[in-house]
C-alpha cells in the first residue's frame, strides 16, 4: 500500500517553526497527522478544538496509585505540536500521539517530570553523543559562532517569520548529518525505542488506509522517522520494544504557565523567551513596535517615566542594530539593548522587571471546565470561584480581615491546602499591624499543585474531607506531645472539627501518660496561642484549654526535679522552655495558673546547685511580675555575683537575668539603678574577676541597645570617689591634657586648669 509519508522536524516551542509547519500542513492535506506525545492521552486530543482551551496546557501522564510519579508534555500557543493538532481537528482529520506511551515509563528511575524529545533520558554512554541528543541546534549554533542554539534559531527562523516550508527538509540534512556523529549504541537504550515505537504507529496508520501521513516530530528524529517500512525494520523495531515492563496510568489536560515554560524551570525543552515567542506568533508583521509598546505599558504601571518618543526612539535603535549586524528584523538581544539604552536610561533594574515580564512572562492557563478532574479538583475550583480566589501565576497579596466570613472562609481553605501539602498560600507575618483579627498571605498558583491535588484525592473528594481525613492520620503517626500540639494548631487554623475532636482525645490520653517534663513544656506554648487566639476564629476552644489546665499543673510539679545536675547545653535548652511556658501562662490569664507557676520559680531561685541561667531568668521572672521587690532581687544578685562563685557561674546568672532585655535595662529606671548600684559596690578585684563575664553578655545586646546605654552612663552624675585626693597633683595633670587632646582629637578653645 503506498502511501505520501512527510516528516517534519520541529523546534519544540518555536513560533517560527509552528508558522513554517502551519503553512506546510495546509499545502499537504494530510488525511492521518501524527504528533510526537503520549498515547496514553489519545482520548484527550479531542478537546483540545474548545475555544474554552486557552494556553499554555499541558497533559499530565500519571500512576492512578501514585500520582507522584507523573510526567507532562506542555503547549504553548505558539508550539508546532499545538499547531498540528488544532489544525488537525478543525478539518476532521484523524491526529494521534505516536511516542512510546508512558505505561512503558513511569516506572524508569531515570524518566523526567517535563517531557520532550529535546530532554531524551541517556543513563550510560558517550557525554558528546548525549549533548548532541539533548541539543542538536546547539552544536549547529556553535558552528555558526552563536553562544547558544536559542540566538541561532531567532536569528535563523523567528526573526524571518518563518512560513518557510523548505526549512524542514534542511533540518532534516542538518540532523542526519548530527547522528552520524552519534556513540554507541548501548548510550541510547531509551531514545532507540521511542524512535521504534514512531515507527510501528506511522505502519500502523498506513496499514489503517492512511495515504498521506504528516509526522511532526522534534528534529532530531526526523531523519530515523522517513523510512519506517525498510528491510529489517519492523523485525527491528519489534524486537527492540518486546518485553517492556507495562504499569497502569491515567491522563488529564491541566494549565501550565509561562514560567514553567521556561529553560529556568528545568524544562528540559523549555525556551528563554515564552512570552516574547508570544509576541512573535500573534504579532508577527510588526513585532517590534508591539514590543515597545508594551515595555512603555508595563514601565507607566511601574510610575516610570516612558513616553511616546520613547518608544519611537526605542524602535529606530532596535532596527538600526539589526541592520547594523545584518539581520533582516530585530531579536530579542537587539529589542533588550534599546530598551534598556533609551527606556530604561541604561538601568539595569527596570530590565528586570521587563525580563520578568515580558520575556518570560506570567500567563497561567486554563482548561475547560467540563475537562474530566478528579472530584478533589472539582471541589476546589468551585471554592475559588465561590470564594473569589483568582488562580494566577503572579503573586498576589491579601489582608484578610478573619471577622469577616467570607475573608474567614478564604483563610480556612488557604490552611487547609497546606495541610495537603498543596502550599497556594503562604502566610506573611505583619508585626504590630491590624491585630489579631488580620492574616496576610501571598498567594501564587503553580502548575504542579495538580499533582499534589491528584494525591490528596485518597484522602476524599473534597477539600475538607480530605484535610480532616489527613489530619487524623497525621495524629495516628505523631509520635510526641509537642508534634500534637502543631496539629492541634493546624486543624483549628482550618477549621477541622472532627480532626479536633480525635486529637483531643489522643492529646489528653499522651498527656495523661507521658513522664517527660520537657516534653509537657515544648507542647504547652502551641496549645495556649490556640486557647487564646481562638475565638478570633469563631472556634470553639473549650477542649484545649482543659488539657492546658492538666500540662500546667504537670510542669509546675516537675520543672524543679528536670532542672537538677543540667549541663550547659542542657541548661540553654531549658532556659528556653522556662521562657516559653513563662509566655504561654501569661496568654492562658488564669489565677491559679499563675499562683502555681510562680511558687515554683520561686523554688527554682532559691534551688541549690542550680545552674545559673535557669536560676537567673527565674529571678528576672519574679521581679517582672512584680513577686519580688528591687530589694530581694539586689540581694540574690550580690549573692549570685560574689566573689565566693565562680565566674562561669555569675556569668550564666547574670545572662539569664538580662538576656533579651537591652532596652529594659535602659528605660527601666529601678532595673537601671539595680545594675549601677551592684556595679559600683564591686571592690577593684572583684570588678576585674567579673569583668569578662559581663562583657560577653553586654555583647549579645544589639548595638543600638549598647549606645543606649552608654550614652545614659555618660549622663550619669554619679561621680566615682578618688582613693588618694589629698595626694593628687593637679598641675602635673594638666600637663598632660595637651597630649591627650590630640590622641583623642579634642579640640577646645580654652585651657583647662
Amino acid at each position: 500500500m503506498s502511501c505520501d509519508l512527510r516528516v517534519f522536524g520541529i523546534r519544540h516551542h518555536g513560533p517560527g517553526s509552528a508558522r513554517s509547519l502551519l503553512q506546510a500542513l495546509k499545502s499537504f492535506e494530510a488525511d492521518t497527522v501524527l504528533v510526537e506525545g503520549p498515547p496514553d492521552a489519545n482520548d484527550l486530543i479531542p478537546l483540545a478544538a474548545s475555544n474554552d482551551m486557552h494556553p499554555p496546557v499541558a497533559l499530565m501522564i500519571y500512576a492512578p496509585d501514585e500520582p507522584q510519579r507523573a510526567v507532562f508534555y506542555p503547549f504553548a500557543v505558539f508550539s508546532p505540536e499545538w499547531i498540528a493538532i488544532r489544525h488537525a481537528l478543525a478539518r476532521g482529520v484523524r491526529v494521534e500521539f505516536m511516542d512510546l506511551p508512558q505505561t512503558y515509563r513511569l516506572g524508569r528511575d531515570d524518566d523526567r517530570q517535563d517531557e520532550s524529545p529535546d530532554a531524551d533520558e541517556s543513563p550510560t554512554g558517550d557525554e558528546n553523543a548525549e549533548s548532541l541528543r539533548s541539543d542538536p541546534l546547539g552544536q549547529l549554533a556553535a558552528v555558526a559562532g552563536f553562544s547558544d542554539s536559542e540566538r541561532w534559531w531567532d536569528y535563523l527562523v523567528e526573526s524571518r517569520s518563518g512560513a518557510h516550508v523548505t526549512v524542514f527538509d534542511a533540518i532534516a540534512d542538518a540532523m542526519t548529518a548530527l547522528r552520524e556523529q552519534e556513540g554507541p549504541a548501548d548510550s541510547k537504550r531509551l531514545e532507540a525505542q521511542r524512535e521504534a515505537f514512531m515507527r510501528k504507529t506511522i505502519r500502523d496508520a498506513v496499514r489503517r488506509g492512511s495515504e498521506r501521513l504528516a509526522v511532526i516530530c522534534g528534529a532530531w528524529h526526523a531523519p530515523a522517522l522517513r523510512n519506517p517500512h525498510g528491510k529489517g525494520c519492523a523485525g527491528e523495531d519489534s524486537a527492540t520494544l518486546k518485553g517492556l515492563p507495562k504499569s497502569k496510568t491515567a491522563a488529564a489536560w491541566v494549565p501550565w504557565s509561562y514560567d514553567r515554560l521556561s529553560f529556568r524551570s528545568g524544562y528540559g525543552a523549555g525556551v528563554n523567551s515564552p512570552a516574547y515567542y508570544d509576541l512573535l506568533w500573534t504579532h508577527d508583521r510588526s513585532p517590534t513596535i508591539h514590543w515597545m509598546t508594551r515595555v512603555a505599558r508595563l514601565m507607566r504601571k511601574q510610575d516610570m517615566d516612558a513616553s511616546s518618543a520613547h518608544v519611537i526612539e526605542a524602535v529606530r535603535l532596535a532596527d538600526t542594530l539589526a541592520a547594523l549586524r545584518e539581520r533582516p528584523l530585530p531579536g530579542l538581544e537587539e529589542l533588550d539593548e534599546a530598551a534598556q539604552a533609551v527606556m530604561c536610561l541604561g538601568g539595569d533594574a527596570p530590565m528586570r522587571l521587563i525580563r520578568r515580564k515580558l520575556v518570560i512572562g506570567d500567563r497561567l492557563g486554563r482548561v475547560p471546565d467540563d475537562v474530566p478532574l478528579a472530584p478533589l479538583q472539582q471541589d476546589l475550583q468551585q471554592l475559588q470561584r465561590r470564594l473569589r480566589l483568582p488562580v494566577n501565576a503572579d503573586e498576589k497579596d491579601y489582608d484578610l480581615d478573619l471577622r469577616k466570613p467570607l475573608d474567614l472562609e478564604r483563610s480556612q481553605l488557604l490552611h487547609r491546602l497546606n495541610l495537603l501539602n498543596v502550599p497556594w498560600g503562604e502566610r506573611q507575618e505583619q508585626y504590630g499591624k491590624k491585630g489579631t483579627f488580620h492574616e496576610f498571605w501571598r498567594v501564587q498558583w503553580r502548575p504542579e499543585f495538580v499533582v499534589a491535588l491528584v494525591d490528596a484525592s485518597r484522602w476524599g473528594n473534597t477539600i475538607q474531607d480530605a484535610a480532616t481525613n489527613f489530619t487524623i492520620d497525621r495524629v495516628s503517626q505523631a509520635d510526641s506531645l509537642p508534634e500534637l500540639s502543631a496539629i492541634v494548631d493546624d486543624a483549628l487554623l482550618a477549621d477541622l472539627p472532627q480532626a479536633v475532636t480525635a486529637l483531643m482525645v489522643e492529646l489528653r490520653n499522651r498527656a495523661a501518660q507521658g513522664g517527660d517534663v520537657l516534653q509537657l513544656m515544648e507542647a504547652l506554648p502551641a496549645l495556649a496561642r490556640v486557647t487564646r487566639y481562638g475565638n478570633v476564629r469563631q472556634t470553639d476552644v473549650s477542649m484545649v484549654a482543659e488539657v492546658c489546665d492538666g500540662l500546667v499543673a504537670r510542669i509546675c510539679v516537675g520543672v524543679i526535679p528536670a532542672c537538677s545536675s543540667l549541663d550547659d547545653d542542657a541548661a540553654r535548652s531549658m532556659f528556653g522552655h522556662v521562657v516559653a511556658v513563662n509566655d504561654a501562662i501569661a496568654l492562658l490569664q488564669r489565677d491559679e495558673h499563675r499562683a502555681s507557676w510562680r511558687n515554683s520559680l520561686v523554688q527554682l531561685a532559691d534551688y541549690s546547685g542550680l545552674h545559673g541561667i535557669v536560676a537567673g531568668r527565674a529571678v528576672r521572672i519574679l521581679y517582672d511580675t512584680g513577686h519580688w521587690s528591687p530589694e530581694e532581687v539586689a540581694d540574690r544578685l550580690s549573692v549570685a555575683l560574689s566573689a565566693a562563685n565562680e565566674p562561669a557561674h555569675a556569668a550564666a546568672w547574670i545572662e539569664g537575668f538580662l538576656s533579651g532585655s537591652g532596652f529594659l535595662v535602659v528605660h527601666d529606671e529601678v532595673m537601671w539603678n539595680l545594675m549601677d548600684q551592684w556595679l559600683r559596690g564591686l571592690t577593684a578585684d572583684h570588678f576585674m574577676m567579673i569583668l569578662p563575664p559581663i562583657r560577653r553578655v553586654f555583647a549579645t545586646f544589639a548595638a543600638p541597645e549598647r549606645r543606649l546605654m552608654a550614652e545614659r552612663a555618660a549622663r550619669s552624675t554619679h561621680t566615682a570617689p578618688c582613693a588618694d585626693t589629698a595626694e593628687f597633683d593637679h598641675e602635673r595633670a594638666a600637663l598632660v591634657l595637651p597630649v591627650l587632646r590630640r590622641i583623642f582629637g579634642v579640640e577646645v578653645d580654652h585651657d583647662v586648669g
